[in-house]
């Protein structure tokens, strides 16, 4: 069991090394997979050595943007204001800039960068070529990087609808626009916005449709300030998924997971129907067989002053509750013109050790007092149920059952505003096919998070940044620390075991029982039997002198040990020793000198009783 307990302690101190090792970021293992690893992460560029290319296309798409070149070739700055009546407030005067990012930059690797805080953006860019609904997906993907965090403000982009009437320089809020995607907050209020301008095909109206929260927590996205891929796919079947780093987080269909939804009602409520006034829509009222009892006062007041109470000695009704200040003096800037005549500030009167002024008993609960008498409330027997207007067919009805044809859109652009800058855009893309979008952003992103995930600081230094902003993980350190060595030390900590008195109890019986001639030759027989198989059953009958020695012990008196009462402790753990060892040297042995001392002791009843105590007990 000790060598055990070292092993498990060696075993568990090999753990704990190796788990040391790879929170520092060296990786532990066999020398065969080592090289293997080592032969595939030559094949991997790391941080130090990433060569950025700017990604370039690999089928038909709309729109691409890098800002790579440092420049905003066909981007245009809006000019427009909004609606609001102060023109400084609501002039697009925010700045954008083409910057690396703060952190994890890719060398080479440039974006947009919202600049201004608390100001109105506007910038859109014409695409290649308009998007039209018909029989192709349409997918959109940019990356976004709230470098400083986001307190209120969002980073959604717009696809501006393809009309005559558009012109970029006065882009602003009221523009029109098909779909607008993309994060927005405000205080808690985490969104991941999908919203798209629905034609009413009757009215020829625009609705925005607003399609389901996601179902994750997007706060993580908000707050970590590392780079996201966000990407909306809109499928010809009328569904649609969106992506943040390629994982889903929301999908669902344009008919049944958007509000308001699609189609309108078939029936709606008569807008000239009105509620009758002799509808009765009361479910209870009072019991007009209801009578007031007799005794019911009503003018009895909830509290009245108690009878019981009695002045404490020591009132003093004539002493006010407060007094001048004697020790207060009129301020050397006092002017008695300017400021009135001076007095001293009031104090509670020191005398007021029990209570001054006029004394009045304590006010208590009225038992006499009811209250106003009102009857008991029954269900009302004329009840006739909540009055609603009737149906009336809606004359608005239609049913679209294939809202993906939206309005087509022939520029992209981004109207925000936000109380935090340095929001980060970059490689912007518009496409039909999934494939393109993913090599995209292989191309783009995947190198940026391969960069942060180089720089990502170790899980000690993690933890130690934690505890610099919560100090109370200090002590759940050290609580998760000091019960593995507890462990540890109660499984390697060496253990002794004692043998009791009791446990020899049953060797001490088994030794000292008396044996004759009969049973030694026995068990003399049974440990040669194996070698000798060939024994006929003659050989184990026994003899005539055996069956004379066994009739004799029985007849002779018991031995002492066996009729005497037991020594010290110390002398029967003597004897029992001194029994193992013969018993241990007769085994082994069987040796012919005392197999001779047994058979001549056979003339008398008692040499085996004697010959057999003196081998077993040395010290009588």
């Amino acid at each position: 069991m000790r060598f055990q307990g070292v092993g498990l302690c060696l075993g568990l101190l090999a753990i704990a090394v190796n788990a040391e090792f790879v929170s520092d970021g060296v990786e532990v293992g066999d020398a065969s997979e080592n090289s293997e690893e080592s032969s595939i992460k030559e094949d991997e560029p790391s941080s130090g050595t990433i060569k950025y290319k700017t990604p370039l296309p690999i089928g038909e798409v709309y729109f691409t943007e890098t800002f790579d070149s440092g420049r905003l070739p066909g981007w245009v700055l809006s000019k427009a204001k909004k609606d609001d009546k102060d023109s400084e407030i609501s002039i697009y005067d925010g700045r954008w800039e083409i910057e690396e990012l703060k952190e994890d930059q890719v060398p080479g690797d440039r974006g947009l960068v919202l600049k201004s805080k608390a100001k109105h953006h506007a910038i859109s860019a014409v695409l290649n070529k308009p998007f039209i609904f018909s029989d192709r997906p349409l997918i959109v993907q940019y990356e976004v990087n709230f470098q400083d965090g986001i307190d209120c403000g969002g980073a959604y982009i717009k696809l501006l609808a393809d009309t005559d009437d558009l012109i970029l320089e006065n882009f602003y809020d009221k523009t029109s626009y098909t779909i607008m995607f993309g994060p927005d907050k405000c205080g808690e209020d985490y969104k991941l916005h999908f919203i798209f301008r629905h034609k009413h095909p009757k009215t020829g109206a625009f609705e925005e449709k607003h399609a389901k929260p996601p179902d994750v927590d997007l706060r993580e996205f908000f707050t970590d300030r590392k780079t996201h891929l966000y990407t909306l796919v809109l499928n010809p079947d009328d569904t649609f998924e969106i992506f943040i780093d390629q994982k889903v987080v929301n999908q669902g269909s344009l008919l049944e997971d958007v509000t308001p939804p699609i189609n309108p009602p078939r029936e709606i409520d008569d807008p000239n129907d009105t509620k009758p006034d002799e509808w009765d829509d009361r479910a209870r009222i009072p019991d007009p067989s209801a009578v007031k009892p007799e005794d019911w006062d009503e003018n009895e007041p909830a509290q009245i002053e108690d009878s019981n109470a009695v002045k404490p000695d020591g009132w003093l009704d004539d002493e006010p509750k407060f007094i001048a200040n004697p020790n207060a003096q009129k301020p050397d800037d006092w002017n008695d013109d300017m400021d009135g005549e001076w007095e001293a500030p009031h104090m509670p009167n020191p005398a007021c050790q029990i209570g001054c002024g006029e004394w009045k008993p304590p006010m208590i609960d009225n038992p006499k007092y009811r209250g106003v008498w009102r009857p008991p409330m029954i269900s009302n027997p004329d009840y006739q149920g909540i009055w609603s207007p009737q149906k009336i067919p809606n004359p608005d009805y239609f049913e679209d059952d294939h809202p993906f044809l939206l309005t087509s859109f022939s520029a992209l652009g981004l109207e925000l505003w936000s109380m935090t800058p340095n929001i980060y855009f970059d490689n912007f893309i518009i496409c039909s096919e999934k494939e393109v979008a993913d090599r995209w952003a292989a191309d783009g992103w995947a190198l940026k998070i391969m960069v942060a995930n180089a720089n990502e600081p170790g899980v000690l230094r993690q933890l130690m940044t934690a505890a610099e902003e919560r100090p109370w993980l200090w002590l759940v350190y050290l609580v998760v620390a000091g019960l593995p060595i507890a462990v540890v030390a109660s499984f390697c900590w060496p253990r002794k075991v004692k043998r009791t008195y009791g446990d020899m109890g049953p060797k001490t019986a088994n030794i000292c029982k008396s044996q004759t001639k009969a049973a030694l030759e026995q068990g003399t027989e049974e440990e040669k039997a194996p070698e000798k198989p060939e024994d006929s059953e003659e050989e184990k009958k026994p003899s005539d002198s055996d069956v004379i020695i066994a009739e004799k012990v029985a007849k002779s008196p018991p031995l002492e040990e066996e009729v005497g009462e037991p020594k010290e402790k110390s002398e029967e753990e003597g004897e029992t020793i001194e029994g193992q060892e013969e018993m241990n040297k007769f085994n082994k042995s069987g040796s012919e000198d005392e197999m001779k001392d047994a058979d001549e002791s056979t003339g008398s009843g008692d040499a085996p009783v004697k010959s057999l105590r003196k081998r077993r007990v040395r010290k009588d």
